[in-house]
């Protein structure tokens, strides 16, 4: 079944781009549009305009996200536009369109357009293995900018989520001091039993004036003025948090705080893996709808 798939590819960052080639190399038809001096592998098809891009192809895939602005394809290779409401008009039932993060506005659109869609974000193959990536990302990040060494370091992570329990693990590994913020009493007992030191919330504000490095992977915010002002001035503070993220980031600049808002790691430190993990999602979406 699966070697019947015809796939078009439409926007996106080098995650996209290793797809399209890794497909090709597996012997695959696809098809991409909305790249501009990107090479791809010679047997990769660049269509000219979107109703090429899609006719003849099983699977229509979006990038992640899907888009920045709710009314168009997220395009960082093309200079042009490519709105869906165009877009749209040229899918059939009978083809399946993935995306990431997609958006109710989309969602509603597609509907509109009897377009069969499906978020691969919210897989929980997906976010599980992409917090891999992330998490190394966020240990790159803290390498290059901190003037000391993780091992034997003091880290705090705030939050116990997917992010939350690989990060701590690699940083464990590492040699550095692990700290990690939750809310759930019963994550609190997970966190003691894998040997890290565990801090309820409600404590927080006591305790984060200790730390040289801060993880944040919740996206509300966490760190407002009121934390902040009892962070150490040496102290790097990088959120991993989707928007609107964890910090207070007009505040902590004017308190001269050295934050960094790390968004779409994966893409940016491990696109290859990155856009391996997206494809496997995919084809657990083909196989599990049976199409």
């Amino acid at each position: 079944m699966k070697n019947k798939k015809r796939f078009a590819i439409i926007g996106g960052d080098l995650r996209q781009v290793k797809m399209a080639n890794g497909l090709a190399k597996d012997g695959y038809y696809v098809k991409v549009f909305g790249f501009k001096d990107i090479e791809f592998a010679p047997n990769v098809i660049k269509a000219h305009n979107m109703q090429e891009v899609v006719e003849g192809t099983d699977v229509i895939v979006a990038p992640l996200p899907c888009s920045l602005d709710n009314e168009s394809v997220n395009t960082p290779f093309y200079d042009g536009k490519i709105f869906f409401n165009d877009l749209f008009k040229h899918i059939s039932k009978n083809q399946l369109f993935v995306g990431g993060k997609i958006s109710e506005k989309i969602s509603n659109l597609a509907k509109v357009y009897n377009i069969y869609i499906v978020d691969y974000f919210e897989r929980e193959e997906l976010t599980i293995l992409n917090a891999i990536p992330t998490a190394e990302g966020a240990i790159q990040i803290a390498m290059e900018e901190l003037p000391i060494t993780l091992h034997n370091s003091h880290c705090l992570i705030l939050g116990f989520g997917r992010i939350g329990k690989i990060l701590a693990r690699m940083l464990l590994g590492i040699g550095a001091n692990v700290t990690v913020e939750a809310r759930k009493y019963q994550d609190l007992a997970w966190i003691k039993s894998y040997g890290y030191n565990g801090v309820h919330l409600n404590q927080l504000e006591k305790v984060i004036g200790n730390y040289d490095v801060i993880f944040n992977t919740i996206p509300s915010v966490i760190l407002d003025t009121e934390i902040l002002s009892k962070i150490k001035k040496d102290c790097l503070v990088i959120d991993l948090a989707s928007k609107p993220g964890g910090v207070d980031f007009e505040m902590a600049r004017d308190m001269g705080l050295k934050v960094i808002w790390a968004l779409s790691l994966p893409g940016k430190v491990a696109p290859n893996t990155a856009g391996n993990i997206i494809k496997d999602t995919i084809f657990n979406i083909i196989d599990e709808l049976g199409v």
